[in-house]
């Protein structure tokens, strides 16, 4: 490990910056934030007034700053490539927040220039490191549980009008989809790093009264696992006011429920145990960003120890690939009224 701070850069200061923001604040023994840069100067002097971190004057800045070692990327999802590209040609590692783009194949071709240029990709999946989540994953790989059988994610969340009246937000344009690319895409990555890869999926989406925007906001669908396990998903942010978003998974030796940061095991044996504690939110109601910044810090902190030492982030940009196809499924099927099989190429 290097002893002097590991120095980055941040591009982006909207919503979602304030909890990679404050866990930056708590990881400044170790991590020096050399500049942030948005493109809007107010709002960057604002940002970094309110955070006590130094304003970046532009891209070029951040991308020709030797003390730079890597970037963190907080802005929508249709200004990634460009930022992706001069970052990785200047061998800047990258942490992305989710998605990876709009599209799979968008997606597909930043995971690939950062793969030529050989920097590190690393995405924003912060729920898979809640300690509960962290034992479920464990409790499946080590086989306790017995195979599964059944996997069930359900995402009841709620956002106010308000929220898709910001320009391009629930657009295809700026966001690439509603609720399965920009809520449930958390749940659904989780549930993939758990259960592995989902190989047909069946489902109906569409956008409810409660909202006008052009994306989904509602989604349904049956799923068939790879390993032959069955599943289902449902994803909205039409389910006032909002509850927290849960996996359950039905296996030989037992059934796991994972509500937010608590699991509850119940083994077939008649034992109960319960992991884990409850969130102080989940972002699932009209607020999104009301959940606690710990997940992002240890995040972040796996991947300043990914490439000091040379390996890869716990979640890489080919990984959240297959979330990717996932998502991409089931908004086929539901438009095209048929079952859609997912390659898993990945």
């Amino acid at each position: 490990m290097s002893e002097a701070p590991f120095g980055v850069g941040v591009v982006g200061t909207g919503m979602a910056a304030k909890p990679h923001a404050l866990a930056l604040r708590d990881l400044s023994d170790r991590i020096a934030v050399r500049g942030v840069y948005s493109r809007t100067a107010e709002r960057r002097a604002a940002f970094c007034a309110e955070h006590g971190f130094a304003e970046a004057a532009s891209i070029e800045a951040l991308a020709n700053d030797p003390d730079v070692r890597a970037v963190i990327v907080i802005t929508p999802p249709n200004q990634r490539a460009e930022l992706v590209e001069r970052f990785a040609k200047a061998g800047k590692d990258i942490l992305m927040e989710k998605p990876v783009e709009r599209t799979s194949e968008a997606a597909r071709a930043i995971v690939e220039t950062c793969e030529k240029a050989g920097v590190q990709l690393g995405i924003v999946f912060q729920h898979r490191f809640r300690q509960a989540s962290q034992v479920l994953a464990k409790l499946v790989s080590s086989g306790d549980l017995g195979a599964i059988g059944l996997a069930r994610a359900s995402v009841p969340w709620w956002r106010e009008q308000s929220y898709y009246d910001e320009p391009g937000r629930g657009t295809y344009e700026r966001d690439g989809g509603g609720v399965l690319i920009s809520q449930a895409i958390h749940t659904l990555d989780l549930m993939l790093s758990i259960t592995g890869p989902v190989a047909e999926v069946q489902a109906v989406a569409g956008t409810t009264p409660f909202h006008t925007m052009e994306a989904e906001d509602f989604v349904a669908g049956g799923l068939r696992f790879a390993n032959g396990a069955m599943g289902s998903v449902m994803a909205t942010v039409s389910a006032f006011p909002g509850e927290a978003e849960s996996i359950t998974l039905d296996c030989e030796k037992g059934a796991a429920h994972l509500q937010s940061g608590t699991l509850t095991v119940h083994w077939r044996d008649g034992r109960t145990e319960t992991f884990g504690e409850a969130a102080d939110g989940t972002g699932g109601g009209a607020d999104p960003m009301a959940f606690p910044f710990d997940w992002h810090r240890d995040l972040i902190a796996d991947f300043v120890d990914a490439v000091e030492v040379g390996r890869p982030p716990a979640v890489t940009g080919r990984d959240a690939l297959k979330v990717h196809d996932l998502i991409d499924a089931l908004v086929a099927s539901s438009r095209e009224r048929r079952a859609v099989e997912i390659n898993n190429r990945d």
